[in-house]
């Protein structure tokens, strides 16, 4: 690759972002006075143009920004807003729980409905609330932990699970795990928590289990935050399987496996969790999560919990299960993550992959497309990875931003530091073709680079 040119393209890029987004960058500018970076959240300082598109309004798979640009939104709020944003039914069930109480400590019935819904769609008979992924996440290790009085926990190499601490781990290149490149002051070096191996690989998986110090093995049903990386054949029958044989439990965390289906990968393939844990888009954009064990894990805890210190061991938060939270999540698994929503986002994904593979296949690229559920997306490998190692050795940081802010130019937002789509039933068959002809304009202009 001619990197030199690369980076004159990127340049160009630059200049007309500039150009097209002068109020972003005046708000930018004003907000560096106030908040770290200039943004609400540290990572957003990686955004593909120089600083961030400041949004005016967003509505379904569209958004406009202060500039008066249009966008095409395949980032979705990286999985927040899969639901397209602002979906009809929440937002009318948020409008009508305002008046009756937004927060109250307190358990209401809608809680109970929510409750139902969670055992239908995921086979598992108890549940409870957070706001985020992250702290259903740290709520079920801290319940595993417990539970099996063991210390340690078992994640995949570029695993993700939000920021929780135990899974900031990786393997270098001698396969030695070490505390993740950039992982920002731990509270301890995660290789004396948790172990960590590659995915679909069943013959690690048993030997770091034998030792029977795991408590739980957190996992991704599907890997998605290095790529799409599918188990093999059997994997999660082996898991299942060897979890069961060593006394460890298995979380699986659906928030971003959601994508496959309205009981998530869970029910699509029958995997049959310990723990299940969800966040992100179950309540529309409003902060909510959820984490359901099964009736042995119920019994267990219950057997060791203390009820006179329940609220200081670690688990729950005032502003869990929350009136507001909860009357959007019950709107939103009943009226919006339906049946009909997955099966109009999987055909637009269908047509969406068809569209990149086209280009692929046009210009003859050594690249490849993987899909789940109404996630798709490209990477610049010739081959599927099997696992996170491969996936994170095939990165290209320059080609990445290049792709990005092209398409940024002209109106698409793809999901950050990936080239994802995230598809909702709102975005249209129109606004998948254009990608199309966005993708395949960015491909030609790197000609004389690739």
């Amino acid at each position: 690759m001619d990197r030199t040119q690369l980076e004159q393209l990127l340049r160009a890029e630059e200049e007309l972002f500039h150009k097209t987004h002068p109020k972003s960058y005046e708000l930018y500018q004003r907000a560096r006075k106030s908040l770290h970076g200039g943004v609400p959240m540290l990572w957003m300082i990686r955004w593909a143009g120089s600083f961030p598109v400041f949004v005016q309004a967003a509505k379904g798979a569209h958004f406009t920004d202060v500039d008066g640009n249009n966008y095409i939104d395949f980032c979705l709020g990286d999985t927040g807003a899969m639901t397209g944003h602002s979906p009809e039914p929440t937002v009318e069930a948020i409008k009508k729980q305002l008046d009756k109480g937004i927060t109250l400590m307190l358990p209401f019935e809608d809680i109970i409905a929510v409750g139902e819904e969670l055992q239908r769609r995921f086979g598992l008979p108890f549940w409870q609330f957070a706001l985020t992924a992250t702290d259903a996440n740290r709520f079920a290790l801290r319940m595993a932990r417990m539970i099996t009085g063991r210390p340690k926990v078992l994640v995949f190499n570029y695993c993700y699970h939000g920021s929780v601490d135990e899974t900031f781990i990786v393997m270098d290149e001698e396969g030695t795990p070490i505390s993740r490149p950039n992982n920002i002051g731990p509270q301890i070096n995660p290789i004396y928590t948790t172990k960590v191996i590659e995915f679909n690989d069943i013959a690690a998986l048993e030997t770091v289990l034998a030792a029977r110090d795991v408590a739980a093995v957190l996992a991704e049903p599907v890997m998605t935050n290095i790529g799409i990386i599918h188990p093999q054949p059997g994997y999660h029958d082996e898991l299942r399987k060897l979890t069961r044989k060593y006394g460890t439990l298995l979380i699986i965390d659906e928030t971003h496996t959601i994508c496959a289906g309205p009981g998530g990968y869970t029910a699509a393939h029958g995997l049959e969790p310990d723990i299940l844990t969800l966040g992100k888009p179950i309540a529309g954009g409003v902060p909510a999560s959820i984490y359901g064990f099964t009736q042995e894990v119920a019994d267990r805890f219950d057997a060791m919990l203390v009820k006179v210190d329940s609220d200081v061991g670690g688990i729950g938060g005032t502003l869990a299960g929350n009136a507001l939270s909860i009357a959007a999540m019950k709107a939103t698994f009943e009226q919006v993550l339906t049946p009909a929503f997955y099966e109009k986002a999987f055909r637009l994904q269908e047509k969406f992959t068809a569209g990149v593979e086209s280009v692929i296949q046009e210009f003859n690229l050594p690249w490849i497309v993987k899909c789940l559920g109404n996630r798709s997306e490209y990477w610049f490998r010739p081959k599927p990875p099997k696992n996170g190692g491969e996936a994170a050795a095939a990165i290209d940081h320059e080609l990445d931003r290049y792709m990005h802010l092209y398409a940024l130019n002209r109106g698409i937002l793809m999901t950050p530091f990936h080239n994802m789509a995230l598809i909702s039933p709102e975005t249209t068959e129109v606004d998948v073709d254009y990608h199309t002809q966005v993708f395949r304009d960015a491909v030609k202009s790197l000609a004389g680079v690739l």
